[in-house]
């Protein structure tokens, strides 16, 4: 079966106000979820873990050792 960049998940190197393309897709997994996340929607990650999150509540959970 041929798959697209579409069908993979994007490779991001994350920084403080932005993130790096590495690898093109149209979407990464959230980490403590699995959940896909469209890069357009991505609002939520961490530089120190290299980690991208669904929402602030995730990530706050995940990021305060509640996850």
């Amino acid at each position: 079966m041929l798959t697209t960049s579409s069908d993979q998940p994007a490779r991001l190197h994350f920084g403080p106000n932005s993130f790096r393309v590495l690898r093109t897709g149209r979407f990464v997994p959230c980490a403590v979820t699995g959940e896909p996340i469209p890069l357009e929607a991505l609002r939520y990650w961490s530089v120190e873990h290299q980690e991208a999150y669904a929402s602030c509540e995730i990530a706050t959970r995940r990021l305060t050792g509640a996850a």
